[in-house]
C-alpha cells in the first residue's frame, strides 16, 4: 500500500500549528464553539450511561463467566469510544460543515497563494448550507452499510473479539474521509474521486484518520480536533491528494 502512517499523523500535527496563526483564528472560532458544545453534551450523556451498558452486556452472559468482566470492560470502552467519537464528529461536522469548508478554503489560499472559488459573503455562505448537508449525507450513507457489517460481526461468537478493532479502523477511515472531503469538495472533486484519491495513499490516509480518531477520544483535545483536522486535511490535499484526482475527470457533475 502506498503512503506512510506517520506521514498521515504528521498532517494533523501541522494542522494544530495552523489553527493558532493570525488570519485563521476567526475561521476556527465558530467550528470550535460548535464542537465544544456538542462534544460536551454527548460525551456527558455517554459516560452517564456507560456503567449501565456494561451491566446490561454482562447480564447476557452466564454467571460463571462473570470473570470476563475485566476483559469486557476495556473492549467495551474502545467500542463505545469509537462509536461515540464518530457519531459525535458526524453531528458536529454536519452542523459546522459550511464553516469547515470556509476554513479549508482559507488554509488552501494561504498555502498556495491562489484563490479558491468559495463564498465571499455571509449570504453566500448560507447558500452553501444545503450543498454541505447533502455532502455530509453522502458520507453517512457510505458509512451505514460498513457500520452494519461491523455490528453483525460484534454479535458473532469468537469472531466478535476483533469487533473493537474493526470499529476503530472503520472510524479512522471515516475520519479521513470526513475531513479530507472539505478541501476536495471546495475544488469540485466528486465523492467517488475523493475516496479514490484517499485509497491511492491508503497508509497516509489511515495514519491521518487514526490519529484524528484517537484525538476525539481524549478530553479537551476533542474540542479542538475538528478545526485542526480540517487544516491538516487541507495540507494533505495540497501536497498529495490534489495530484491523485485528475481535474479533467474528477469534477463534480453539474
Amino acid at each position: 500500500m502506498k503512503g506512510n502512517l506517520l506521514e498521515g499523523a504528521d498532517y494533523l500535527a501541522q494542522g494544530f500549528k495552523l489553527i493558532t496563526q493570525p488570519g485563521l483564528r476567526l475561521f476556527v472560532i465558530i467550528p470550535l464553539l460548535i464542537n465544544i458544545g456538542i462534544f460536551a453534551l454527548l460525551l456527558s450523556l455517554t459516560f452517564q450511561q456507560f456503567s449501565q451498558w456494561i451491566d446490561d452486556l454482562m447480564a447476557w452472559l452466564p454467571s460463571w463467566l462473570e470473570f470476563l468482566r475485566w476483559i469486557v470492560w476495556p473492549l467495551t470502552v474502545v467500542f463505545v469510544l469509537a462509536i461515540s467519537s464518530y457519531l459525535f464528529s458526524t453531528i458536529a461536522n454536519l452542523i459546522a460543515s459550511p464553516f469547515n469548508g470556509l476554513l479549508a478554503e482559507k488554509v488552501e489560499e494561504r498555502l498556495t497563494g491562489e484563490p479558491v472559488n468559495g463564498p465571499e459573503t455571509f449570504a453566500q455562505l448560507l447558500l452553501m448550507v444545503p450543498k454541505s448537508f447533502a455532502r455530509e449525507f453522502q458520507k453517512i450513507m457510505y458509512y451505514l452499510p460498513l457500520a452494519l457489517l461491523a455490528l453483525v460481526i460484534t454479535f458473532i461468537p469468537l469472531i466478535n473479539v476483533i469487533s473493537p478493532l474493526l470499529w476503530f479502523l472503520l472510524g479512522s477511515w471515516m475520519m479521513s474521509i470526513q475531513y479530507c472531503d472539505f478541501p476536495m469538495d471546495n475544488n469540485q472533486r466528486s465523492f467517488k474521486a475523493m475516496k479514490t484519491a484517499l485509497g491511492q495513499y491508503r497508509l497516509t490516509s489511515s495514519g491521518f484518520g487514526m490519529i484524528v480518531m484517537a484525538g476525539t477520544m481524549v478530553p479537551l483535545v476533542n474540542f479542538v480536533i475538528m478545526p485542526a483536522a480540517v487544516c491538516g486535511a487541507t495540507i494533505y490535499w495540497v501536497e498529495k491528494l490534489k495530484h491523485a484526482t485528475p481535474q479533467n475527470n474528477a469534477r463534480i457533475k453539474q
